[in-house]
């Protein structure tokens, strides 16, 4: 990697450490200077706004750890309640990289900016409607292989686990406390149940 490319990515990983614990608002250009240890010439050399490196961080961060997170587990399946289920118990319990006092990036990122800047709003809605989208395929899969009810409408149920899935995020940063995974897991769990 080259010279320039490492200090945009520091920049980047950087700042986004920053906006994931104080919020993208209130995160300004130079305390992002200050933790990268960039000048403010070379800062903006990388990107001409905050809002451009905040796209960035979207497009370049976000998007590529989010495949590896929330679409790949999906890969290869048998079944998809076990596989939405394992991920969400995952993602709350175990992941170490969500901090259950500062939520979820992407639903912080989109109660901040969506909307203020179509730009956020297009990149953030194209993240959501990926795992919207790869969980439809999966329980679609499932009834055809008899997993799932046929009655049960696939759109339905991925629109439910994200949402679920944002809003616990939003309960645990108020609360500062996994407690209430605990509920919202168990309660998943009946949920998919029922569809079996």
């Amino acid at each position: 990697m080259k010279k320039s490319e490492a200090t945009r990515l520091n920049i980047l990983q950087k700042a986004f450490e920053l906006i994931y614990i104080n919020g993208y608002q209130t995160t300004s250009v130079d305390e992002i200077i200050a933790t990268t240890q960039v000048t403010k010439g070379a800062f903006y050399y990388h990107f001409k706004t905050k809002d451009e490196m905040g796209l960035a961080i979207i497009n370049e961060l976000m998007i590529p750890n989010f495949k590896n997170t929330f679409i790949e587990p999906f890969q290869n399946i048998v079944n998809p309640l076990d596989a939405i289920y394992d991920l969400m118990y995952n993602l709350l319990m175990e992941n170490e990289m969500l901090k259950v006092e500062y939520g979820c990036p992407a639903s912080n990122f989109t109660q901040e900016m969506a909307p203020w800047n179509i730009d956020f709003t297009k990149a953030l809605n194209h993240l959501s409607l990926q795992w919207e989208n790869t969980m439809i395929e999966a329980v679609e899969k499932g009834k055809q292989n008899g997993l799932v009810k046929t009655e049960v409408d696939a759109k339905e149920v991925a629109i439910f686990v994200l949402s679920g899935y944002w809003g616990v995020r939003n309960l645990g940063k108020l609360e500062n406390s996994k407690s209430v995974y605990l509920v919202y897991l168990k309660g998943l769990k009946a949920y998919f149940d029922n569809l079996k």
